[in-house]
């Protein structure tokens, strides 16, 4: 597999540690929130990687955190007149309720920065014994000049920096591109624990790295997260884990683009800004998974309700395909023909097109191409009919691949909404009285919500996409 590596700015073939375990970070939600459609790119991008790299027989351990104390956390608690343990709990809830709408598999590991409070602390007093940190009145922070390598990975020089770096009123750093380790607490409401430099919390940046070294070791496989922590978040755990462990702290880098909301970026300011909460009104969990795989994921990626539209009817094709060889399982019988055996054969060649477009830096855009060229072929082959051997064989295959990238969950039957069901049944009156603009109407509405019907012979079929 070729994997495009930001530190060294080209794919590369991917080369696990060890054989036997890939070690995946993946920066996690701080929860002051329900997560936005660009945090739900790299959950969804990052948990296909996984899907992925398990696919082709790996065992994967994969990290991802959640930023339970921060600055955001504690304005939050201030605003909705709750303790901050109360309000990061209450949006993990939410983010498990959203995660699994969008088909995101929970993390081997999901560890919170609270729990891990005195990791961190001996991290931080590791740093200050190598001289690569200092604290200064309760602060702690990391010196950038004494780490050789820092730019690194955003490639950006310690100097220009600078020039663009300046020094809050509060605070008390040596050179204006250090950065905060420890952060000594300023309110009694402010969450903070015990240390050798007084009571405080830690900085953001610290608690990736000492998650990642604690549950993964001190190098790992792959580190990655949206093109938004490029610089400085990542760009300062490297910088503090290889001054702590003198090894290196990753060896790929992946990084996921921006999303812009019809064409702009996306901001509260603007009201553009959009949760998955909010679009999950609108649209299946699955449909936005297939939109946010639509593109490369190293590309930017534009939110519009045409695309989702578009993205609604990608599905549904899928859907349609999946169900049409249900039926056929359902009603056909007998063993393979030679024919549908060589169409079998036929129909492996879009399974190696998958996989090529998957190795080439999980490339989910040309894996969902080669699904659709599969259906395509699919549809000419049991338009006639086919044998049930044959229908459960393609069924297969296409379950195979669509889990991979985490669509056509079987769902459990879910009780029908009233609203629904009576818009259904009267579109079955609507077509007995042959009045087929308002049967078409009706569809049309279902379909806003949702919800597709196939007329089969054995009466209709709900979908829901």
């Amino acid at each position: 597999m070729k994997i495009y590596n930001t530190l060294t700015r080209k794919k590369e073939e991917f080369v696990p540690i060890d054989k036997d375990e890939i070690k995946i970070y993946v920066c996690g939600p701080t929860v002051y929130n329900y997560f936005h459609i660009g945090n739900a790119r790299p959950f969804v991008v990052f948990d296909t990687l996984r899907r992925y790299l398990e696919y082709r027989g790996n065992n994967v351990r994969f990290v991802q955190n959640f930023t339970d104390v921060d600055d955001k956390i504690i304005a939050k608690a201030r605003e909705e007149k709750l303790p901050a343990g109360e309000v990061s709990e209450k949006y993990i809830a939410e983010y498990y309720r959203d995660a699994e709408a969008l088909n995101v598999r929970k993390a081997s590991v999901h560890p919170k920065v609270t729990e891990n409070m005195d990791e961190i602390i001996a991290f931080i007093k590791r740093l200050i014994d190598k001289g690569y940190a200092y604290a200064t009145d309760g602060d702690v922070y990391f010196s950038t000049r004494k780490f050789s390598g820092y730019g690194k990975l955003s490639r950006q020089n310690p100097d220009e920096l600078e020039a663009g770096a300046r020094i809050e009123v509060e605070e008390k750093k040596e050179d204006p591109m250090d950065f905060a380790l420890w952060k000594a607490q300023k309110t009694d409401d402010e969450l903070a624990w015990d240390s050798p430099w007084g009571k405080g919390r830690p900085g953001w940046h610290i608690e990736c790295s000492v998650m990642a070294t604690k549950f993964l070791g001190k190098t790992i496989d792959i580190h990655a997260g949206g093109q938004d922590l490029t610089f400085p978040h990542h760009e300062n755990e490297i910088a503090q884990s290889e001054a702590a462990n003198d090894s290196q702290f990753a060896n790929y880098w992946m990084h996921n683009g921006y999303i812009t909301i019809d064409n702009e970026k996306m901001s509260k300011s603007k009201g553009n800004f959009f949760t998955v909460r909010d679009i999950l009104k609108d649209y299946d969990g699955e449909v936005i998974r297939f939109f946010l795989l639509s593109g490369h994921y190293r590309g930017p990626i534009n939110f519009s309700r045409d695309l989702m539209e578009q993205a609604r009817n990608g599905l549904a094709r899928m859907i349609t395909a999946k169900n049409n060889l249900k039926y056929l399982i359902a009603n056909s019988t007998g063993a393979l023909s030679d024919e549908e055996s060589e169409r079998l054969t036929l129909l492996s060649k879009y399974k190696d097109r998958f996989i090529d477009a998957m190795e080439d830096d999980l490339n989910t855009a040309d894996a969902i191409s080669a699904i659709f060229e599969l259906i395509k072929s699919i549809n000419t082959y049991t338009k006639d009919g086919a044998s049930k051997e044959f229908a459960e064989a393609a069924l297969k295959l296409l379950a195979e691949l669509t889990e991979v990238l985490g669509l056509l969950k079987d769902k459990e039957e879910e009780d029908i909404d009233p609203e629904i069901k009576q818009l259904i049944e009267e579109r079955q009156q609507a077509r007995k009285d042959r009045n087929f603009a308002r049967s078409d109407e009706i569809r049309d509405l279902l379909k806003e919500r949702g919800v597709g019907l196939e007329d089969t012979p054995q009466g209709i079929r709900i979908v829901k996409f």
